[in-house]
């Protein structure tokens, strides 16, 4: 369920490995009984990324540094990691009481923590469980709202539902990071609104060679080296990306 991935770059020779490596912890509630649809915790994986890297405990230099943000700085300064946990019962209100933000969807709840060193996990995360996040859609989703960002996951993979959460955070960060300014501020004081969804073979082929964002996967779990991943398709990036 991690995500090291990178944008199309040479990955061979990047001076990234050669910094000290950080992850996004993020942790998933995930009841027996009453466990979130499949879409619902990858949406809310994602919006809580953005989350993270909007809020001011994350951002600014200097005096005006908030708390996390030369943790979020070295991590960002690495490979661009993340690992998805699973918690429920008494596991989930322990890792509720650490520094972090929880972001729900319709029914998911996602916990984003500051990030930490590769191997500095806080106990109460190290201990959650990597494996068995198998979730699923009742339903297939309604097609996306016009106008709202879409993170088009490949139809070429199959993903355990941590590893496309990871991703599909990875790919709002890379539109995150494309956006100017005033498109960052009104994505963020909408509330993040996108969608998550798996394209159409065509509909792939064209995205992956649009020029809009592409995660690429580093290949250290579940799917190959080098495999497109998700696109990031945000209405902001597209009259820059196509004329």
């Amino acid at each position: 369920m991690s995500s090291n991935d990178t944008p199309d770059r040479d990955r061979a020779a990047d001076p990234r490995d050669d910094a000290p490596q950080y992850v996004l912890p993020l942790v998933v509630h995930i009841e027996k009984t009453d466990p979130p649809a499949r879409t619902d915790a990858l949406e809310t994986a994602a919006r809580a990324v953005l989350v993270m890297l909007s809020d001011a405990r994350a951002t600014g230099t200097g005096e005006d540094a908030g708390e996390w943000a030369q943790a979020v700085r070295d991590w960002q300064d690495a490979r661009i990691r993340k690992v998805v946990r699973r918690a429920r019962g008494a596991e989930w209100r322990k890792a509720s009481e650490l520094p972090g933000i929880t972001v729900t969807g319709k029914a998911a709840e996602v916990r984003v923590f500051p990030p930490v060193p590769l191997d500095g996990w806080p106990k109460e995360l190290a201990k959650l469980q990597v494996s068995g996040t198998d979730l699923d859609d009742p339903r297939e989703p309604d097609a996306p709202d016009p106008g709202v960002p879409v993170l088009w996951m490949s139809p070429d993979l199959d993903m355990s539902a941590g590893k496309a959460m990871a991703q599909a955070g990875h790919g709002a960060q890379l539109a995150w990071w494309e956006l100017g300014g005033e498109d960052r501020a009104a994505w963020r004081d909408a509330g993040f609104p996108l969608a998550v969804r798996t394209a159409p073979a065509a509909r792939w082929r064209e995205l992956s060679g649009s020029g809009l964002p592409v995660v690429r996967d580093a290949g250290f779990t579940e799917i190959a080296p080098g495999s497109c991943t998700v696109v990031a398709d945000h209405p902001a990036l597209r009259p820059a990306r196509h004329g």
